[in-house]
């Protein structure tokens, strides 16, 4: 419930459900000299390089000027499918214990898993299983306050039966969900002669607590079979209209639609308003509220809590009647530049006034500004 006071607004904190924050030092990076021409060059030419290209210095360093960008975007808890196959998987062990800690020191929420690929081959493939397994193993001895784990997959096109059979075992075993892409592009709408979203399910892939990304490219018979096995379906907007892979129709997700960024940023604000832009566009559905809410309720579960104690104060002075019920409409047309001046997460201070309490920005992106230069030139 929101609460007012003079000229700021306080709301529960943001959730973003997708995001990669191994992305946060790839702004402004150089182009590849041949632009890629599909979605699958974007990921050759740009992505699977940057990952491959990441050491431990700048994954945690990443994962902080990601966390810190969320906070000051108002969101509290970071749902992050993270990699660092790094040279010959060498980047991979410990990699989420260097994400999480580094979201914690911010003082926000981190779910965070690994994306178990086959793409560089069967020894890093098992080491992103192993890396999943290991954390969630840390994580269900010892919970910590601010950090909960999922298991990560890229996506079917890039995974072998084998590979998913090991991922549906560690799975099911720590009773985690597992947070794949699924159908972004054509290229992932169909795997061995049957859709993604039937070859997920036959794997044991597809349950209540599947964090499913993007399904650009699923049927309505399969959007049909994702509620039906209570999965939850991230809806992207701006990454799929940057990738230019097309459009999700998300209002076929109903309640089971939550909202992400895929890595571009953490302004839910901004994605919740390009996505409700998008879908008036498309003649589609898309309450921004209940969005929004649900992600909130996804988070919840996964910090056993019937809710989350995160708030975020705006500086708001709005020029109309305000109230919960219209609430979104403010969202999408006022708030989107209402600046954040405190977040509270879990009961404690996160940022007071406008500044961050917990790190050292200046530091950090000082830090990140040289790092940047080296980890560009290593790709």
């Amino acid at each position: 419930m929101m609460q007012t006071h003079h000229d700021r607004l306080t709301l529960p904190g943001f959730v973003c459900a997708h995001t990669h924050l191994y992305s946060a030092l790839a702004r402004g990076m150089p182009q590849p000299p041949a632009p890629p021409r599909s979605f699958v060059e974007i990921l050759e030419k740009v992505w699977w390089k940057l990952d491959r290209a990441l050491d431990a210095e700048t994954v945690e360093l990443s994962a902080l000027v990601g966390a810190c960008e969320a906070a000051r975007a108002g969101c509290t808890t970071i749902i992050d499918h993270h990699a660092s196959p790094g040279a010959r998987g060498s980047a991979v062990d410990g990699s989420l214990d260097l994400v999480a800690a580094a979201i914690a020191r911010v003082g926000l929420r981190a779910v965070v898993c690994y994306e178990v690929t086959d793409r560089n081959g069967p020894d890093e493939a098992r080491a992103g299983v192993r890396e999943n397994d290991r954390f969630l193993q840390r994580v269900r001895s010892e919970p910590p306050r601010l950090v909960r784990a999922m298991v990560g997959a890229h996506a079917a096109f890039t995974l072998s039966d084998g590979t998913a059979e090991a991922i549906a075992e560690v799975a099911a075993r720590h009773r985690a969900g597992v947070h794949i892409h699924v159908a972004e592009d054509a290229v992932d709408a169909h795997k061995d002669g049957r859709s993604t979203v039937e070859w997920l399910d036959a794997r044991g892939l597809l349950d209540a607590r599947s964090l499913l990304a993007h399904c650009v490219h699923v049927s309505d018979a399969d959007a049909a079979r994702i509620a039906a096995a209570g999965a939850h379906v991230v809806h992207n907007a701006r990454s799929n209209a940057n990738n230019a892979v097309g459009y999700a129709r998300p209002g076929r997700f109903g309640a089971q639609l939550l909202l992400g960024t895929d890595g571009i940023d953490a302004d839910m604000r901004g994605e919740a308003q390009f996505a409700f832009f998008a879908a008036r566009d498309h003649g589609d559905a898309f309450d921004v509220g209940a969005a929004l809410a649900r992600g909130r309720r996804f988070a919840a579960g996964l910090f056993d809590a019937e809710s989350l104690d995160d708030t975020i104060t705006l500086e708001y002075r709005s020029p109309t009647p305000l109230s919960d019920g219209n609430l979104g409409g403010h969202l999408l047309f006022g708030l989107r530049a209402a600046q954040v001046r405190g977040v509270t997460v879990d009961g404690q201070t996160v940022m007071h006034d406008g500044a961050l309490v917990n790190v050292d920005e200046e530091r950090i992106y000082a830090r990140a500004r040289e790092l940047a230069a080296k980890l560009w030139a290593r790709m």
